[in-house]
């Protein structure tokens, strides 16, 4: 049977799976609630399970039948596929009969629908053992959601788990807004922003606030700042190399007539391109600290990188295009033209080996696509009818993927890399 159809036998399953998981939401990177589910999943499958040290993470690897009769190991081809795990700290406001039962967390980013799809594959891959041309390394993956689990499974040995460095890894995300339902989202090149915390403290002087001259206020200074870095990026970068920067905490005093001794000021940033992002640590704490200095005020900046440019392969996407055409005809992709602002870091695992990153709208089919709340609202809402083309597109390109390098003759290198 088909593996699109085979996913479709599925989707029941898979849709109580999510629902499971999204009535329980954990946030970072201890999900044992979790990881005891995604265990049970794959109970009976013929997978080699390794979890993580430092987190919840499960790796799995299937050896693929067709290359090995001797029943040896590390000298076939692998390809790694990838679902996050962790939910956020956002109260659900959606009202689904499965809503969250945890209070003050949420699937609001449709994690919960990854590692869904990516245990319905394991299935389909085990059933289709035989004939894999080589290993498939499934990646569970907490704290994606600002914790860097990919960094940890990477520092754990994921790429290398089949006994040999991945060749390709493919990793997918759903939208709740953006696209129609169903529609498969690419891009070659730049696909998502790197993202950069900015954390600002301005130093002044705590006063009355009848004296101001009396005092350094900080509050003042703070609110120069927060305009002059909006307008910082509008006058210092190109506008078709965009640098995005969102005040998202700004935070003084505790009385109105009481000047603070500090304010406070957390923003992300996103950039597009090394060169901006680089240019962004420097042009930051000049600007600030030249405000604060015209105020007679010290400043402490703390730029903090965090996840990198996710810069899929352009053959890999290629090849996630002509599968999911494949599958389910053409009017299901969508090619970006540019890119999204949001960050992963599947950009790390993209960072080491080469791969491709898929969106995948699971707006409700009676939604507007152009009006849904987006992820990470409260409101977002994830359709379950997604999660069968999931299970069968990550599937699908595992199997395809591990055929083309067998032809190619791909084999194990010298020495496995250091860890």
């Amino acid at each position: 049977m088909p593996i699109a159809a085979d996913a479709r036998h599925m989707q029941e399953d898979l849709a109580r799976f999510r629902h499971s998981l999204h009535r329980e939401p954990e946030i970072g990177l201890q999900l044992p609630r979790t990881q005891e589910k995604v265990l049970k999943a794959l109970e009976g499958l013929p997978y080699e399970i390794t979890l993580g040290k430092e987190t919840t993470s499960v790796t799995a690897v299937l050896r693929g039948g067709a290359v090995r009769a001797d029943g040896s190991s590390g000298t076939a081809p692998a390809v790694l596929l990838r679902a996050d795990m962790d939910g956020l700290p956002v109260q659900e406001k959606t009202g689904v009969g499965y809503s969250s039962t945890i209070d003050g967390a949420m699937h609001a980013c449709g994690h919960d629908l990854h590692t869904s799809m990516l245990t319905g594959a394991a299935t389909l891959l085990a059933e289709r053992r035989h004939r894999l041309a080589g290993d498939v390394v499934l990646m569970f993956q907490p704290g994606e959601e600002g914790f860097d689990g990919a960094s940890y499974m990477i520092r754990e040995g994921v790429l290398d788990a089949p006994g040999r460095r991945v060749d390709a890894a493919y990793g997918m995300h759903v939208f709740s807004s953006l696209e129609p339902h169903g529609t498969f989202c690419t891009k070659p090149g730049v696909m998502l922003s790197a993202s950069d915390g900015l954390v600002v403290t301005v130093l002044g002087a705590g006063g009355h606030g009848s004296a101001p001259h009396s005092a350094k206020d900080p509050v003042t200074a703070a609110a120069e700042m927060v305009t002059a870095l909006q307008v910082m990026v509008t006058r210092q970068f190109n506008m078709f190399d965009p640098v995005v920067l969102s005040v998202g905490v700004l935070h003084a005093g505790t009385k109105r007539n009481v000047i603070p001794e500090t304010a406070r000021i957390e923003a992300t940033i996103r950039t597009f391109s090394e060169e901006n992002r680089q240019r962004m640590m420097d042009a930051v704490p000049r600007l600030l600290k030249g405000i604060a200095a015209a105020h007679g005020l010290d400043v402490d900046v703390d730029h903090q990188q965090e996840y990198p440019l996710t810069i899929t392969d352009q053959d890999e996407t290629h090849t996630a295009e002509k599968v999911i055409t494949e599958l389910f005809g053409d009017s299901r992709l969508s090619r970006w033209a540019t890119p999204l602002s949001g960050s992963e870091d599947f950009s790390r695992v993209l960072a080491e080996v080469p791969g491709t990153f898929v969106g995948l709208s699971a707006v409700p089919q009676d939604a507007d696509h152009a009006t849904s709340p987006f992820n990470h609202s409260p409101y977002a809402t994830f359709d379950d009818g997604v999660l069968a083309d999931g299970a069968a597109l990550y599937a699908e390109l595992a199997i395809t993927r591990l055929d083309a390098l067998a032809a190619a003759g791909a084999r194990v290198p010298a020495s496995i890399p250091a860890l």
